[in-house]
This record gives structure tokens, sequence and C-alpha cells, in this order.
């Protein structure tokens, strides 16, 4: 199982970004697709996350700047990030998760570096 995150960089603050996270190895839409962050000396939190049935969860912070998307067909999951500071600066990571009776199936991609910065 891969997942593969691409789309970061170093961009000024009011500045957009779209990363992108391809699945191999899994079926993506049978799973609930994320993403996290990890900014130095700070636990890892969760972003977005969007479900099977295509109901999505952001966290305060990003709210109405981030918008986390799907495409079954494509196996790949997306985040749109607009309107950015530098307080978004961190390590993005892609997550797959599914629960199937008493066993978790949970897959983490290896991070794509978000630098916010003017």
């Amino acid at each position: 199982v891969q997942l593969q995150a691409s789309g970061g960089g170093l961009v000024q603050p009011g500045g957009s970004l779209r990363l992108s996270c391809a699945a191999s190895g899994i079926i993506s839409s049978i799973y609930d697709m994320g993403w996290y962050r990890q900014a130095p000396g700070k636990q890892r939190e969760l972003v977005a996350v969007i479900t099977i049935s295509g109901s999505t969860n952001y966290t305060d912070s990003v709210k109405g700047r981030f918008f986390i998307s799907r495409d079954n067909a494509e196996n790949a999951v997306y985040l749109q990030m607009n309107s950015l500071k530098p307080e978004d600066t961190a390590v993005y990571y892609c997550n797959a998760d599914r629960v199937v009776g008493v066993l978790r199936l949970d897959y983490w991609g290896q991070g794509t570096q978000v630098t916010v910065s003017s």
C-alpha cells in the first residue's frame, strides 16, 4: 500500500496550494481519506477528512479556506488550500482509514512540506 502525497512548496501568505494524494494497493473509495499536518514541535493534527459517503469535516482553523475532495476513479484525494497563513506551515500527510469489524486498516503517506512565508 502506498499513499503518494505531492503539491507542497513555498507560498506567500494569502496564496494557494493544492495537495494531491495518489493511492495504490488499496481501493480508496472504501476508505475514509484525510489530511493531517505536523508543525515543528507540535503534535500531528487532523486538518480535513472526507468519508466514504462524501461527508467532510475540517479543523476549525481551516474552515472556509481549505477544501478536501476525492476522485474515486483516480484513486486520489485532494486538499485545496486557499488564503494560506504562516501558521499553516507544516508537513502534510495523507491518511486512509477503514474499520472492518475489530480490525482497523490505517495507512499513511510520506508527507509533503508546506511553507507559508513572505
